[in-house]
């Protein structure tokens, strides 16, 4: 995690001066703002994997005698049979769309998104996958 946290790092500090460049040059508002903010977002994932990196262990990722079968294993849980991404996915989508069309469909999609995260969080709660 420690040469992830480098390079998002380094990222921030080139985004950074890319930025300041682009914003004296082109005295453009919009696109030194987002560059700005691709400064922040970069700065802050840097910031929390070099913060997180001294707290776990090494990784086969900063060993540079580490083998590629030195980070095999577990990686994780993840849902095989999820329904709820998909309800997550379409009440965003109506979300950003009423944005374009009009606001009066972010009401109709709030619940849908709503819907689509409470039981993303919940669905290993109750029901038949409770015990995993």
């Amino acid at each position: 995690m420690k040469i992830q946290g480098k390079l998002f790092i380094w990222l921030s500090v080139f985004i950074l001066a890319v930025a300041v460049v682009y914003g004296y040059w082109s005295k453009e508002p919009v696109g030194t703002t987002a560059l700005f903010m691709a400064f922040g977002l970069a700065i802050m994932i840097g910031f929390y994997l070099a913060f997180t990196a001294r707290r776990v262990d090494v990784g086969a990722q900063d060993d540079k005698e580490a083998d590629v079968a030195d980070d095999a294993g577990e990686v994780g849980f993840f849902s095989p049979h999820s329904w709820q991404p998909l309800a997550l996915g379409l009440g965003g989508a109506f979300a950003f769309l009423g944005i374009a069309v009009g606001w009066w469909l972010v009401y109709f999609s709030a619940p849908i998104l709503l819907i689509g995260l409470f039981g993303w969080v919940f669905e290993y709660y109750r029901g038949e996958n409770r015990t995993q």
